[in-house]
């Protein structure tokens, strides 16, 4: 056998390997033994299959194409470094391939364990109710799953995956340590924030309306550049408060609690805001949308937690310019209108009046006299009353994990029942509209 003959011999070997085990890679539908209640959305589970079932598709397309071609006499006559380079890129496709998978694989395993399973497919749920703002774009899936560590990641729906290809979902990273309390609403829903400005280009807008801010002196350069920078983080959390109120700073409060160096620490590469300076911006953001005495205490008790004494003269000084800048930036963010808005403010779109900390005390004793009205409401309204009952100290932590942890379990349930209904349903009247549209039979047709 020529060299050339068997390096054509060995690749087509090697080629046809990897197709085995492509072949391997199965549908998490066959391959996941979750019960029904935490399964993913039927919306959820229909992107995820489909992009991962196109992306196997290509790929087997790409070696058959490889394998004529080796067949062929293109590749027959061709340099054996020719037919290797060929192979490489086709390996490291393949290696892309079980990437992605692996990617949603992690999210999906999980759904597995007992208990956990059913609170992230509630979880799910109220991300969804999270992001949803009807008429302004088109909430993608959403799949949340638990991870070590104190902070929650986001990996958007419809940015690149690793080795190409748009996201088809937006996977949620939720830190284990949050399970099960109203403060997990703080985490979660800043990450649907992230989610929901880049639907409606909220940092790119903000942006512009920063650099039209007045700067007077190196200063103002530097405070107003820091906010510029850390926009993206800003309109988060923003999001957090404007869906659960008090529980987004008291949330908020929890994760960046850290040693004193990291709460003060500045580095002008970071897009997170100084955790000392983004507590106070948060309770800022709330007095605004939230006028409620809770708020002044909330940043009271965050100045006691972490005084500003010991720091150098030059950091209380920027300190300083941030903590008066915040009136302004927290105005700025509440009377922004962007143009996917159409005109209107995310305080107007997000119907922010219908959750003052009031109405939702008042929610919260309606609901103890009538356990059922909670069940019929909102999810994120649901921890926004839960949390501000938290905070009001009308519940126990212990009441509230237990609360809250039946109520994930019921919307999973909820929702996995919901989708079978409407499966059925469906089935139902495409069996009925067949029989409709079915042509009369024969008459010597025995039936």
């Amino acid at each position: 056998m020529s060299s050339g003959s068997f390096a054509s011999w060995m690749l087509s070997q090697e080629a046809r390997a990897l197709l085995t085990r492509l072949e391997r890679i199965k549908s998490f539908a066959m391959s996941e033994t979750m019960v029904p209640a935490a399964t993913l959305s039927v919306e959820a589970q229909a992107a995820l299959e489909s992009y991962l079932v196109k992306g196997r598709r290509e790929l087997r397309t790409q070696i058959h194409q490889y394998l004529a071609w080796l067949e062929g006499p293109w590749g027959r006559h061709a340099a054996p470094a020719e037919a290797q380079r060929r192979f490489t890129f086709l390996r490291l496709r393949f290696n892309v391939v079980l990437s992605q998978f692996d990617i949603f694989s992690e999210a999906m395993s999980q759904r597995s364990e007992a208990d956990n399973g059913v609170w992230l497919a509630g979880l799910d749920v109220l991300s969804k109710n999270a992001l949803e703002l009807p008429g302004y774009y088109e909430a993608p899936p959403v799949i949340c799953y638990l991870a070590r560590g104190p902070g929650a990641a986001i990996r958007r729906a419809r940015t690149r995956l690793p080795g190409g290809g748009a996201n088809p979902v937006a996977i949620i990273r939720v830190p284990r340590e949050r399970m099960i309390g109203s403060s997990l609403a703080s985490s979660l829903f800043h990450e649907v924030g992230h989610q929901g400005a880049a639907l409606l280009d909220l940092v790119a807008s903000l942006r512009v309306a920063l650099r039209d801010v007045p700067r007077e002196g190196p200063e103002d350069a530097l405070v107003w550049g820091l906010w510029e920078r850390w926009i993206s983080e800003v309109v988060a959390d923003f999001w957090s408060v404007a869906r659960v109120g008090v529980t987004a700073t008291v949330g908020l409060m929890g994760v960046v609690s850290l040693p004193r160096p990291f709460v003060f620490r500045l580095n002008m590469d970071d897009p997170h805001p100084i955790p000392w300076i983004r507590v106070k911006l948060s309770s800022a953001l709330g007095g605004l949308l939230y006028p409620h005495p809770q708020w002044a205490r909330l940043a009271r008790l965050w100045k006691a937690f972490y005084p500003i004494d010991g720091l150098s003269e030059q950091h209380r000084r920027v300190l300083g310019a941030l903590e008066a800048s915040l009136p302004r930036i927290a105005r700025l963010l509440v009377e922004h209108r962007p143009e996917s808005l159409r005109g209107r403010t995310l305080v107007e779109v997000m119907k922010t009046r219908e959750r003052q900390p009031d109405r939702l005390s008042e929610l919260y004793r309606e609901w103890r006299a009538r356990r059922s009205r909670i069940r019929e409401s909102p999810p994120s309204l649901v921890f926004a009353v839960i949390g501000q009952a938290r905070a009001d100290g009308a519940i126990t932590p212990e009441e509230e994990s237990k609360a809250l942890a039946e109520l994930l379990k019921y919307w999973a349930l909820r929702s996995t029942l919901d989708a079978s209904e409407t499966c059925a349903s469906l089935s139902k009247s495409r069996t009925l509209a067949s029989v409709l549209r079915a042509p009369a039979l024969p008459r010597n047709v025995v039936t």
